[in-house]
């Protein structure tokens, strides 16, 4: 990914998604690619970043509310996508939703 998502005005709010992988693809790929297409259609949906490692991947989400970032986690595509990173494709992980309140960006 090479842009910032074009968020509006906070406030709104941020899921930050941390991750370590298993070993091997097995899919992985092609689900992410599928979620991202997912989301960005679901309402509320304001765009994403993300970045990987060899070890550590954070992908933050930013929605207009908490009542989006809840309906997202109840998609039916989704909930099978999370089961798989439980069991496949997921050493560790964890979830942080926050509300921005205040964004700034510098720009050379």
């Amino acid at each position: 990914m090479t842009e910032y998502a074009n968020t509006p005005k906070p406030p709104y709010y941020a899921c930050i998604f941390v991750s370590k992988r298993t070993e091997g693809d097995r899919g992985y790929g092609a689900m992410s690619d599928k979620m991202a297409e997912l989301a960005a259609q679901q309402p509320g949906y304001l765009g994403v970043e993300s970045a990987r490692d060899e070890g550590l991947g954070i992908t933050v989400s930013y929605w207009d509310s908490l009542e989006a970032i809840r309906l997202w986690k109840e998609n039916a595509a989704h909930q099978v996508a999370q089961e798989r990173g439980k069991n496949e494709w997921y050493e560790s992980f964890g979830l942080r939703i926050c509300k921005v309140e205040r964004d700034s960006f510098y720009k050379l």
